[in-house]
């Protein structure tokens, strides 16, 4: 039986475990966690429930897939709700706006502040299909070695059509006028870890995915996804080692062989896949001399996406008012990202993200489980500026009028420098790279090494992207990749990169 070893049990990792477990290769995934899922990951705080992350899902059918295509049956591990109103963004003048995969119901929000908006609207979501559609036709399904990948026949006419050379701002403005609408529609660059004034306008698909397929949620809270993916693993006769930290992996000849574990045990396989954050991954994985194509001083040239100043809040008092997605946005959103990108500090009047799930499953939680997201830079926080800034979103948010220190019972708060040590990630960012160059954008480090045979990645820095359900298709592309690969050794699969 072929063995294969998946470093990281995150959606990615689960993903491609499954896949070949299913098809009778021996897959053992090894995670420094002791959960599965990596950072969707649940938290439990006297009776209250909180979901790390994600929480927002997009595209059921991915995960559904995962399951399914293996011969199981999805419904039997994990359901989801869709939320057709699923956004309440306040503004700073108090307007407020509702989004909804209602079409009908969204113009008619849209009349009350853009009207421009309102009539443009219907044109807005046959655009974003249109990029949706080439780049899942052309893109999300593909593992990519280089830019001549891109300029194969059949993907050189769709990488053009997605705009790749113009602005997800400059992109919106065309089919919106008001400014605090406008910083609804470029909040997606945030999905992706970016500026909307930076990253290409191609990522406005995911505009589709939330105004016309529609925004989900997890019944019992969206780790179930995680906790799904590993059942049916360890049902299929998949193993996994939690706690457990690879410190090496093992090259002979230019060829991945196995790893090397904290536990100083060595254990061996036809093929290694990395479910992690690429650069830390890379680095401290692998020996310099064995990666000529990422040397130590390209692995630190990348500009890590944005973190995160997170805050798990656990109130007695329910929240009624509060949406089960709720967004106040600042004054000046363009000035929010040059703080962070450009002078790498946190943001002086930040946007401010709640996922209030119990707006949704009323028993999910005590009380009020607040999971608050502020968008900050990869950089390091003493625990005086930690604390400093706590109590900045707490006053800000009462000062909008919802209260927190009145009712607050339990609170546990992440930052960039608690991302970077649990979760591994470089810089303590939290979607790896920002997209914001056309090499980080579309040409993310590939799921196949260049320099070590059997060695593959799979992840939100890797190909397709960030995201969960673009991290779960990275592990199946790379599932599929080495069942096509052993299938047929002697022949050429077109459907994948050239750097076999």
């Amino acid at each position: 039986m072929t063995s294969v070893i998946i470093i990281g049990g995150g959606l990615g990792g689960l993903s491609a475990g499954i896949s070949l477990q299913s098809k009778g290769y021996n897959v053992t995934i090894i995670d420094e966690n002791l959960h599965p899922g990596g950072k969707m990951m649940p938290v439990e705080m006297n009776g209250y429930s909180f979901d790390f992350g994600p929480n927002t899902i997009t595209m059921p059918e991915v995960f559904q897939s995962v399951i399914n295509d293996a011969g199981g049956d999805a419904s039997h591990y994990f359901e989801f709700e869709r939320l057709v109103k699923h956004t309440k963004n306040i503004f700073p003048n108090g307007e407020i706006l509702y989004q909804s995969a209602d079409p009908d119901e969204m113009i008619s929000e849209l009349e009350k502040i853009d009207p421009y908006g309102a009539t443009h609207y219907k044109e807005y979501l046959k655009e974003v299909e249109k990029l949706y559609t080439l780049a899942e036709r052309g893109f999300f399904y593909r593992v990519f070695g280089s830019w001549r990948d891109y300029l194969a026949p059949q993907l050189s006419y769709s990488f053009m059509k997605v705009r790749p050379f113009e602005k997800m701002d400059h992109f919106h403005r065309r089919f919106f006028q008001d400014e605090d609408v406008l910083k609804v529609f470029n909040r997606y660059a945030t999905y992706i870890g970016s500026s909307p004034y930076e990253c290409p306008a191609t990522f406005s698909l995911i505009g589709h995915l939330e105004m016309k397929d529609g925004v989900y949620y997890t019944k019992g809270g969206n780790p179930s996804i995680a906790k799904g993916f590993y059942q049916f693993f360890k049902e299929l006769g998949g193993n996994i080692h939690f706690g457990t930290r690879v410190k090496e992996v093992v090259v002979k000849e230019k060829r991945a062989i196995g790893v090397v574990t904290d536990r100083d045990e060595t254990m061996y396989a036809q093929d290694v896949i990395v479910n992690g954050d690429f650069i830390t991954a890379t680095k401290h994985l692998i020996k310099e001399a064995e990666r000529p194509s990422h040397p130590d001083r390209k692995l630190d040239a990348y500009e890590p996406s944005i973190s995160a100043f997170v805050i798990l809040a656990g109130l007695r008092n329910y929240q009624a008012g509060v949406h089960h997605h709720q967004v106040y946005f600042t004054g000046n959103y363009q000035k929010e990202f040059s703080e962070i990108f450009n002078k790498k500090s946190l943001p002086s009047d930040p946007t401010i993200y709640i996922s209030h799930s119990a707006a949704t499953e009323r028993d999910i939680s005590k009380g009020s489980n607040l999971f608050i997201l502020v968008n900050a830079p990869a950089i390091e926080l003493t625990e005086e500026e930690v604390e400093s800034y706590k109590e900045k979103i707490y006053t800000k948010l009462e000062d909008l009028g919802l209260p927190i220190r009145e009712y607050l019972e339990v609170e546990r708060v992440y930052t960039p420098n608690s991302i970077k040590r649990q979760f591994s990630a470089y810089k303590g960012a939290l979607y790896g790279l920002a997209s914001h160059r056309m090499t980080e954008a579309f040409l993310r480090p590939s799921n196949v090494s260049k320099d070590i045979d059997h060695l593959f990645y799979v992840g939100g820095t890797t190909h397709p992207g960030g995201g969960s359900p673009m991290v779960t298709i990275s592990g199946r592309n790379v599932a599929n990749y080495i069942l096509k690969r052993d299938k047929f050794v002697s022949q050429k699969d077109h459907s994948f990169s050239s750097n076999e």
